[in-house]
Parts: structure tokens; C-alpha cells; sequence
């Protein structure tokens, strides 16, 4: 989740801009991303027994119930943001007095509903956000717990979120799922968020622009960055969206890095705000990018 104002980085990786292909998309195809993205992990959980919403995931101390949970509280504090300026500054001052823990405790008390409100909960909250952002008036910034960002860009992290915390829930019920196109908002704020990973590592941020070339799920290419960058990332963009949300161990997946720059990226890459993540241990995982390359050779 996007929390401290002092990660500006990420603010601006995700305010500059979601796409659909190569071209920056509007804020109705963005909520229709949004929209599908919240429907596939629906329907990841909907038809699992109740007993099994308190199956651990991935994430240290979270089960199936914390992740959607999680999801709903941010949803709903989003549409706060966008309707009631006044109450989401209120809950803004309430999570100052817990920063380091007021997403846990949100979660962990949200995870306590019975699981079949617990998802109609979600469903209603997810909606509200996708109809509250529709009806932003243009121009209009819309406060977070860092800076504040358009409604586009609201959506776009939303995606994100969704996407990687749909991750936990699948690696929970030992699913795979099938990545869509929509992966381009994750990849886009994985690569405009390079300097902010940097900087929660104490390390200084390489004056060089980089070169990101990645193959959508459709085979589209997908590029960021100057064609003549000596530091290039390149790889399928499931991978790089795996390694940037810390849902996969770099080992684990298909992307290459040529610079010593790019290789040290691809060890501290976060395209979510906060403290270094611990991101997952190599080999954790089965059926990743990896394997898939080795299958193939």
C-alpha cells in the first residue's frame, strides 16, 4: 500500500501515467482494468470452503481472509479520499498514530468477518471506488497518505494492489493464473519506481536512464527507457512484475539484466511504498519464468 509522503518516487511512478499498449489510457479504461482485475481474484476466492479463508499466505501472518480484507479497507479509505475529503483526513491522523502497524491492524481486524460477508463486503467496497472515481471532477487531486494523485493514478495503484495481493491468494490455493495485459500498470510503476527503491536501501540512484524491454502476455513488446541504454532489463513482463510487487526470488525468473546497474536493480526492486521488503526465497516457488526457460532450452 502507498503510505509515507517521504516516497515521493512512488507517487510519481504511478502519476505519470497507466497504459493500455503504448498508449496512455483514460480514466474509463482504466476503471474497466480495474474492474476486471478485482472480478479474476473474485473468482479465485468465491467458490473456496470457509474453512479455507483461514489458510496462511505467502505474507508473514496474513491468510486469504487478511489479503481481501486489506483490499476492501484500502478501497474503502480510497472512496473516502474521493467523496469525504474531511473523513479521510481523520483516518489519515488515526494511522499516524500507529504508522508502522495501522495496515496490519486493519487487516487483522477486517479478516474477522465471516467469509461470505467478508466478500460481499469487497464487492460493494471495490464498486463504490470504481463509481466514486468515475465522478471526480476533472482536474481534481485526490489526498492519500502520501502525495496526492489523480484519479487515473488511484485506479492504477489499485490495480497493482489487486494483482499482487491476488498473487498471495493464488501461491495460497496452489493456483496458477493467467496473465492479461492489464500487467502493463504493475510494469509500469515497477520501472518508475527504480530511484525509490534505491533510496530505501541508502543507495544513491544511477545517474543513467535504463532500458526495459519486456513481452506481454499478448507477445506485445513493451519498452520504457532510451533504445541505447548499456543498462537494459529485458524479459517477459510477468516475470518483471513478479520481481518488482517481491512475489518472486529473482532467481526464480526469466529476466536479464546486462550492467552491473541493472543487475544490482533487479536485487532491491519495490514497486510498493515502505521499508524493504523481504520478498520471497529463492526456489519457494515452482512453475515460475525460470522453469519455464530451462523447459525450454
Amino acid at each position: 500500500m502507498l503510505v509515507a509522503d517521504a516516497e515521493a518516487d512512488v507517487a510519481v511512478g504511478i502519476r505519470s501515467g497507466a497504459f493500455r499498449g503504448d498508449v496512455v489510457a483514460d480514466l474509463d479504461s482504466i476503471l474497466d482494468d480495474l474492474n476486471d482485475e478485482c472480478a479474476d481474484l473474485d473468482r479465485l476466492v468465491a467458490g473456496i470452503p470457509a474453512a479455507e479463508w483461514g489458510g496462511k499466505t505467502p505474507a508473514e501472518g496474513w491468510t486469504i481472509a487478511h489479503q481481501i480484507a486489506h483490499l476492501m479497507w484500502t478501497d474503502r479509505v480510497s472512496t473516502l479520499s474521493a467523496t469525504d475529503p474531511a473523513a479521510f483526513a481523520d483516518v489519515v491522523k488515526q494511522a499516524w498514530q500507529n504508522p508502522t502497524g495501522f495496515v496490519d491492524e486493519a487487516a487483522n481486524e477486517l479478516a474477522q468477518t465471516p467469509p461470505d460477508r467478508l466478500l460481499s463486503d469487497w464487492r460493494r467496497a471495490r464498486q463504490d471506488l470504481i463509481n466514486a472515481l468515475r465522478n471526480v471532477e476533472p482536474g481534481r487531486k485526490l489526498d492519500w497518505f502520501g502525495p496526492p494523485m489523480s484519479p487515473a493514478s488511484m485506479a492504477t495503484a489499485r490495480i497493482m494492489e489487486t494483482w499482487a495481493h491476488g498473487q498471495d491468494v493464488a501461491d495460497a490455493l496452489g493456483k496458477q493464473r493467467q496473465p492479461s495485459d492489464r500487467i502493463r500498470h504493475v510494469a509500469h510503476i515497477g520501472v518508475r519506481t527504480r530511484n525509490f527503491a534505491y533510496s530505501v536501501h541508502n543507495l544513491t540512484p544511477p545517474a543513467e536512464e535504463f532500458r526495459v524491454e519486456l513481452t506481454a502476455p499478448s507477445g506485445e513488446i513493451w519498452t520504457w527507457g532510451p533504445a541505447d541504454a548499456n543498462q537494459r532489463i529485458t524479459g517477459p513482463a510477468l516475470d518483471f512484475c513478479l520481481l518488482v510487487t517481491q512475489r518472486r526470488h529473482p532467481d526464480d525468473l526469466a529476466i536479464v539484466a546486462e550492467g552491473s546497474d541493472a543487475a544490482q536493480w533487479l536485487t532491491i526492486a519495490q514497486a510498493f511504498a515502505g521499508a524493504p521488503g523481504t520478498g520471497r526465497a529463492p526456489g519457494q516457488f515452482t512453475n515460475t519464468g525460470r522453469d519455464e526457460e530451462v523447459a525450454h532450452q
